[in-house]
């Protein structure tokens, strides 16, 4: 499978302004630019969109490795904060909140920590990669 967005940008880095469209339309001439990415803006920027991917990725890998160690999640809420310091991606921090029937806290974790050194959007970030996983 193959998957794609496309990204237009117009003006300096810092003046300038871009609009951002997934294969899906989900994102559909989405805006961002320099003040939303380093200031207070109000549009999206990339680091948001990788954590969002990071964030969705992660808590589908965790119902696939949970499923498979025989367990249902009822839900799985993970909030992921990515770090930009220095124009450089320095850390991915995932904080999973989750409500699964029957499974015990260390097993939760085993599967935790699996989902996140297997999920494919952690294999492709070059960067620190921390978790907080509890039960609900």
């Amino acid at each position: 499978m193959k998957s794609y967005s496309s990204a237009n940008w117009k003006g300096s880095g810092k003046e300038g302004s871009g609009t951002l469209t997934s294969k899906s339309k989900v994102l559909e001439n989405t805006s961002y630019d320099f003040r939303s990415r380093f200031e207070d803006g109000t549009f999206t920027n990339p680091e948001e969109l990788v954590a969002a991917a990071h964030a969705g990725c992660f808590s589908m890998k965790l119902s696939f490795v949970l499923g498979a160690a025989g367990f249902t999640p009822d839900n799985i809420d993970t909030k992921c904060t990515i770090t930009l310091e220095n124009g450089a991606i320095t850390s991915s921090h995932l904080e999973v909140k989750a409500s699964v029937p029957g499974i015990d806290a260390a097993k939760f974790a085993e599967c935790a920590a699996e989902a996140k050194a297997n999920c494919p959007i952690s294999k492709l970030l070059n960067t620190e990669i921390t978790m907080e996983a509890n039960l609900a």
